[in-house]
């Protein structure tokens, strides 16, 4: 696909990904109740490397180098870390505060992408960031804040995945995002098997039951292989702050579905904070340029350079 093509499927491909993922709330919450974490990561990843490698098979000949190791090394580390850190935080919070706590770090990535890149955000991204927890903070929380060691896990879960933005956005230029992103499941997945291997025990076969093999093809082809590769592909045609805007709606996303499917009640300060977050979206999207009715349009994002 020509550049045009891939900078408008960019944002759609974002927020299908958070979809998918604030989808996976309700379909997968049997199967952490059964598998252990660093084997539910473990075999989430090594079928999204598997299933991803065969379908792009092709580009293995072509554009491999030994580059690319490293890069998925780095890249499959920040998410091994991101997702094994937040699952252990959940156990000692609660999902809305888990959610609430990992979307910091769309405050984050600003911040992060400055020091790594050397490019300075600006005040549409900070507002943004800021517009984005406030809103999620009145979806996730239903009663008062108090600080336990789960939520300091989940708030150093917010720094990995703000990591992991970064570090897609540093080592994918010059790089095939797809043949990339194969290596960065197939690292995610050593580390989870070592750990498992040292920490954990194998579950027992007979825990398979026929909907938990149903959660775990939702788990490997969807909430990995594909709303990870549209992560990945969107943020390299989308600037980091942008992205990670958008990425942080999948914990709106799932709240959404706990009101469409669980009878969840829709309250005022659900409402108030869907409406922070559109407001948010909209400054990071269109830095507001529609309001602007003289001058050169100033809301498009910028693009990292290749």
């Amino acid at each position: 696909m020509n550049e045009t093509v891939m900078r408008r499927l960019a944002k759609p491909m974002l927020f299908a990904a958070a979809l998918i993922w604030g989808s996976s709330f309700f379909i997968m919450k049997g199967a952490v109740d059964v598998i252990p974490t660093f084997y539910l990561l473990a075999i989430r990843f090594t079928g999204g490397a598997l299933l991803l490698g065969l379908v792009f098979w092709k580009k293995w000949k072509l554009l491999f180098t030994k580059d690319y190791l490293w890069r998925g090394a780095v890249i499959g580390a920040f998410l091994f870390l991101a997702y094994s850190v937040q699952t252990f935080g959940l156990m000692g919070t609660t999902p809305s505060k888990n959610a609430f706590l990992t979307a910091v770090y769309c405050v984050l990535v600003p911040f992060l992408y400055w020091l790594v890149m050397k490019r300075r955000p600006d005040r549409y991204n900070i507002l943004a960031a800021v517009l984005c927890v406030a809103g999620v903070g009145f979806v996730s929380l239903n009663s008062g804040f108090t600080v336990t060691w789960g939520d300091a896990l989940t708030l150093c879960c917010a720094f990995f995945y703000a990591a992991h933005i970064v570090a897609v956005a540093k080592v994918s230029p010059g790089k095939d995002i797809y043949l990339l992103t194969v290596f960065q499941f197939a690292f995610a997945a050593l580390y989870a098997w070592i750990c498992g291997a040292c920490f954990q025990r194998l579950p027992a076969a007979d825990v398979l039951s026929a909907d938990l093999l149903i959660q775990m093809a939702y788990l490997i082809v969807m909430a990995t292989t594909v709303a990870l590769l549209f992560q990945n592909v969107g943020q390299v045609w989308s600037d980091p702050s942008s992205a990670a805007v958008i990425l942080s709606l999948e914990s709106v996303f799932g709240v959404l579905f706990s009101v469409l499917f669980y009878g969840d009640p829709v309250t005022a300060r659900l409402v108030v904070g869907f409406a922070l977050i559109f407001v948010a979206v909209l400054c990071s999207e269109t830095k507001f340029a529609f309001l602007q009715h003289k001058g050169p349009r100033r809301g498009k994002a910028s693009i990292p350079e290749r």
